[in-house]
């Protein structure tokens, strides 16, 4: 009988350790993220000082202390999953990998795709940086890679256009 090999480590969203060059978004996306965390722990603090100061007491207290934590805690978080972030565009397919806890892995067929977006909102636009947003047939396996310099996220839309149009033909 052939028995698995216990000195194999198989990591299902590790495909192909070595073989996969990923690519990280800028860490210009940290700071949009941390603008985002900040202005939610002042909008909350403002909140329960302007019920501290109508009805004076110490839970109004307890509440902003913990505001305080978990707009912290929000930060650490939200730089480490920018950094969990990375695309790899191999021969076939490009993947996109996220996720701190729970880790997402997508792999998107260029002859799959059925068009890219390229987006960017005021906060994004502010700090140099677009997301690419692939669509495929199924819902489910639509993917996006934010952060990425406009330049760069141009040339990875016309890429992935052009490889899914090649890739089409021969379907």
């Amino acid at each position: 009988m052939n028995e698995p090999s216990a000195s194999i480590a198989v990591d299902a969203l590790e495909p192909w350790p070595g073989t996969v060059a990923w690519r990280p978004v800028s860490p210009r996306l940290i700071v949009v993220h941390l603008i985002g965390v900040a202005a939610w722990t002042v909008a909350l603090l403002g909140g329960l000082l302007a019920g501290y100061l109508i009805v004076r007491g110490s839970p109004w207290l307890w509440g902003m202390a913990a505001v305080v934590v978990l707009g912290v805690w929000r930060a650490v978080v939200a730089v480490r999953a920018v950094r969990a972030w990375g695309y790899a565009e191999r021969d076939k397919d490009l993947l996109v990998r996220h996720g701190l806890v729970v880790r997402h892995l997508s792999i998107v067929p260029y002859a799959r795709m059925q068009y890219v977006d390229v987006t960017a909102g005021p906060l994004e636009r502010a700090f140099g940086l677009a997301t690419v947003q692939l669509h495929t047939a199924a819902a489910a396996s639509n993917a996006r890679v934010p952060g990425l310099p406009p330049d760069e996220a141009s040339r990875l839309r016309d890429r992935l256009t052009a490889l899914g149009e090649d890739r089409a033909e021969g379907l």
